[in-house]
C-alpha cells in the first residue's frame, strides 16, 4: 500500500470523529485548546494512527510506533478483558505515552514515525496546557518537512493560537491550510477551524463562513449546520 494511500484513508477515518468533537469544544479559547488536546488530537492519534500502523509492513520503527499508540488507547483503572497494557492513574499512563513517543523519536530521528511521536508528544503538551511546549512540537512537525503531517501540525498550532488570543496567526496558518489541502487536512476543514475560532468575538463573519460550508454538501456540511445553530442570534 502506499504512502498517498494510506494517509488519505487515514484522513478520511479521522475527519468524521476530529469534527465532531470541535464542536462541542467553543467558548472560552484556552479551555477549548484543552479539551481539543484530549478530545480530538488524541483521537486522531488513537483511531487514526492504529490505522496507519496496520497497514503498513513491519519493521522496528512500525513496531516502536504500535506500542506507543498502544499504550495512548490503554485504559485507566482496570485491565482491558482482551489483555493488553492498563494504568492505574492517568499520570502513569502520562509518563509511559511520553517516555515511549520521546525514546522513538531519539531512536529514528527524521522518520515519518518520529514526526507522528512529535506530533502526539505535542497533543499531550496542548492536553495538559503546556501550550509553549506543544508549540514547540508541532513546530518540529512543520519543520519536518512532510507536508501531510505539517499539515495536521499547522491545525494544532491554529488552535494553540486562538488558545492565546493570537487570531491573526491562527487565521494565517488557517489561510496557508486552506490555499494548500492536504490528504490530512482539507480547504473546508481549514474554514470550518476558522469559523470557530471567531465565532464568539465576530459571529458575523464565522456565520458567512459556516453558511458556505454547509452549501458545499460535503462531509462538513453537516457539521457547519449544527455549527451555525449555536451562534449567537443576529
Amino acid at each position: 500500500m502506499s504512502d498517498h494511500l494510506t494517509r488519505k484513508e487515514l484522513k478520511q477515518d479521522t475527519v468524521a470523529i476530529s469534527l465532531d468533537s470541535i464542536i462541542h469544544n467553543v467558548g472560552d479559547h484556552r479551555s477549548q485548546i484543552l479539551k481539543y488536546g484530549g478530545a480530538v488530537l488524541a483521537v486522531i492519534l488513537v483511531v487514526g494512527l492504529t490505522f496507519y500502523y496496520r497497514n503498513y509492513q513491519s519493521g522496528i520503527r512500525q513496531q516502536a510506533l504500535g506500542d506507543a499508540i498502544q499504550l495512548q488507547s490503554a485504559p485507566v483503572g482496570q485491565a482491558p478483558p482482551t489483555g493488553g497494557p492498563s494504568f492505574p492513574t492517568e499520570s502513569a499512563k502520562r509518563e509511559a505515552v511520553t517516555k515511549a513517543y520521546t525514546k522513538l523519536m531519539a531512536e529514528h530521528a527524521g522518520s515519518s514515525e518520529a514526526h507522528v511521536a512529535a506530533y502526539a508528544l505535542g497533543a499531550v503538551d496542548a492536553e495538559n496546557g503546556k501550550l509553549t511546549d506543544a508549540r514547540k512540537k508541532f513546530q518540529e512537525v512543520i519543520d519536518s518537512g512532510d507536508a501531510e503531517y505539517a499539515s495536521m501540525a499547522k491545525l494544532a498550532l491554529a488552535q494553540i493560537a486562538f488558545a492565546e488570543d493570537k487570531t491573526d496567526e491562527a487565521r494565517k496558518l488557517l489561510k496557508e491550510l486552506a490555499d494548500n489541502p492536504t490528504a490530512m487536512v482539507s480547504k473546508n476543514q481549514a474554514n470550518f477551524i476558522l469559523a470557530r475560532g471567531i465565532a464568539a468575538k465576530q459571529p458575523d463573519e464565522a456565520r458567512k463562513i459556516l453558511v458556505a460550508l454547509a452549501d458545499t454538501k460535503s462531509e462538513i456540511s453537516q457539521v457547519a449546520v449544527t455549527a451555525l445553530g449555536e451562534l449567537p442570534s443576529q
